[in-house]
């Protein structure tokens, strides 16, 4: 009798599924919203929040619209450019053209940059330090360039690994591009394939004084535990402190005395972590329009012990195991690296309540395709990593079968479009298959074992009320939610059926992703 009573359980699920995905019901949308109100209301204990005009926000498809957008709030600032970056091309002539020309045509205008230390002064000509001196030495007292170095890299092992691979032990990776109160935040970097044809994601905010007030912030409190480049002049030192050095042309000058520089752990934990509360405290003067949006921050340095990402996730597992069957929300994540940190997965695959469509680029339209030596083998080390996920995947939907829960909740998909790579990452999260999104988390993360335990990364989260139903170009949330389907749409085109289970990952391979943890 087991069996059959478990096949007319497993039957009527199915039927409950086909039946809520036929149609948005408002009965499924109003479900929903005590879900995300609960979530919200905890999720604003925790984080700073700012609330966003939605018609104030913009969002782009394509990196030629990025770089446009980049240019053009550069050249339309009055007071201030303040760009973070892993690195800026060294062939990026055009973009430090338009720097040196708004900086002459505005005697007042001060720009901050802040990169990765390892990543812009990688030996060979030009790097990225070298392609910045014409702005020092044009406006010394108006440009800063903030070098930021992890503090895992120390010891022998700083000497001893190859700058190429140094980027292992972590790395600056956050991605915020404003000028004035201009903003916007990315995942990608400042390179020329990053503006033509290679996939990201793009949203712009327009006038948002306290949201740019914070990003600002943000990187200036990073600034004072970080190197700063400086060009080189002859016969003149470049510091007294010995952990300051000189390159062919420029200065690397750690400030710090107090600290050496691989020892600032505690103190980037103690100024992130009284940052984001200062920031928590904070509170807006007006209450927010109904055609506002809600928008968290979120910092991920795990070597510096900050986590917020990781609770994000788990309070928003936390509030989605509560909700209805008949209206089984829907999650899109998307990841050019796509190694799902082993936390996040556990959360995915013990929720089968929520459907959950992932989209991970295909080897060819990984970035490392094609390189040579030990990072050509990054691609398959991808490969072997989703081939390990698709495992666990497959395991838990025997379990769902075997109580009656039905298949399983997750489809792996890969990007792939000719003479393209693919470097968007994020989630979507609808309340119901037919339904457009009520949050997104967007920024720098990669949601991987490397974003969560090495890498510092800036992040957001955006919360649309759900009870804006329907797609509506008078309702700002609702036509916002709208943008934010097409942006998942527009994903998924190029997104094939996986393939990386017919894929030969060599042994060699498999050793190298042990080695480094899953770290790629």
């Amino acid at each position: 009798m087991l069996v059959p009573l478990r096949l007319a359980a497993h039957r009527a699920f199915v039927s409950r599924l086909r039946l809520s995905s036929r149609s948005l019901s408002t009965h499924s949308i109003d479900k929903f919203e005590p879900i995300l109100h609960d979530f919200t209301a905890e999720l604003e204990q925790h984080q700073p929040k700012f609330s966003v005009p939605a018609d104030g926000i913009r969002i782009a498809s394509q990196p030629s619209e990025f770089y446009s957008m980049l240019l053009d709030i550069i050249r339309n600032a009055e007071k201030r450019i303040f760009l973070s970056s892993l690195y800026i091309g060294s062939s990026e002539t055009e973009l430090i053209s338009v720097l040196m020309n708004r900086l002459a045509e505005k005697q007042s205008l001060q720009l901050h940059i802040v990169l990765d230390l390892n990543r812009s002064t990688r030996p060979g000509s030009p790097s990225t330090a070298t392609a910045l001196l014409p702005l020092l030495r044009a406006f010394p007292d108006r440009v800063r360039v903030s070098l930021f170095r992890s503090s895992s890299l120390r010891g022998i092992m700083a000497k001893i690994v190859p700058p190429r691979f140094n980027e292992g032990w972590g790395t600056w990776h956050a991605k915020i591009y404003g000028a004035d109160d201009e903003l916007i935040i990315s995942g990608a970097n400042l390179n020329k394939e990053y503006f033509t044809n290679r996939r990201d994601r793009y949203l712009r905010f327009t006038a948002q004084a306290r949201l740019s007030d914070y990003c600002f912030d943000f990187l200036q409190k990073i600034s004072t535990l970080s190197y700063r480049l400086l060009p080189a002049v002859d016969g003149m030192p470049h510091n007294s402190n010995p952990h300051s050095y000189r390159r062919e042309g420029y200065d690397v000058v750690w400030s710090e005395s107090e600290t050496r520089p691989h020892h600032i752990t505690e103190k980037v934990h103690q100024a992130l972590t009284a940052f984001q509360a200062s920031h928590r405290r904070e509170k807006e003067d007006i209450a927010p329009a109904t055609s506002n949006v809600l928008l968290f921050p979120i910092i991920q340095a795990g070597q510096f012990r900050i986590r917020e990402e990781e609770k994000f996730f788990q309070l928003l597992f936390g509030h989605l195991k509560k909700a209805a069957m008949r209206a089984r929300p829907l999650m899109d994540l998307t990841s050019g690296y796509f190694s799902l940190y082993h936390p996040y997965q556990r959360l995915i695959l013990g929720t089968p309540q929520i459907g959950v469509r992932i989209v991970a680029a295909s080897p060819k339209a990984n970035g490392f395709f094609g390189s040579k030596g030990i990072s050509g083998r990054i691609p398959e080390g991808y490969t072997y990593l989703e081939q390990k996920f698709m495992h666990s995947v497959r395991r838990m939907a025997g379990l769902f079968a075997s109580l009656a829960l039905g298949s399983t909740n997750v489809e792996l998909r890969e990007w792939e479009k000719e003479g393209w790579t693919y470097h968007a990452k994020g989630l979507w999260l609808s309340p119901s298959a037919n339904s457009s999104p009520v949050l997104t988390l967007f920024g720098s993360t990669n949601l991987n074992s490397r974003s969560a335990d090495i890498d510092t990364e800036l992040s957001f989260a955006m919360v649309l009320p759900s009870y804006h139903a329907t797609e509506d170009d008078n309702d700002p949330v609702a036509a916002l939610r709208g943008k934010l389907a097409r942006e998942v749409a527009d994903i998924r085109t190029d997104a094939k059926e996986w393939k990386g289970d017919q894929r030969k990952v060599r042994w060699t391979t498999k050793i190298l992703v042990y080695l480094v943890g899953n770290k790629l």
